[in-house]
């Protein structure tokens, strides 16, 4: 659970900003989401690999 202290004087505004910083900080929608569905290591693996040959891929065109 994120604690945000208010201290005197601040307004509600700048500790909102705060905390909406270090919510996203933290990963907590991220993790909800990784966890909202099981994914097989070997699809997880699959992803990454399709994901990188995509990165190179737009690299090299890039380059030319």
């Amino acid at each position: 659970m994120l604690i945000i202290d208010v201290k005197d004087g601040e307004s509600i505004d700048k500790a909102l900003k705060r905390y909406k910083r270090k919510f996203q900080n933290a990963g907590i929608m991220r993790e909800l989401r990784t966890r909202k569905e099981f994914t097989k290591p070997s699809v997880k693996r699959r992803n990454e690999i399709l994901k990188a040959q995509y990165k190179e891929q737009i690299r090299r065109e890039e380059e030319v």
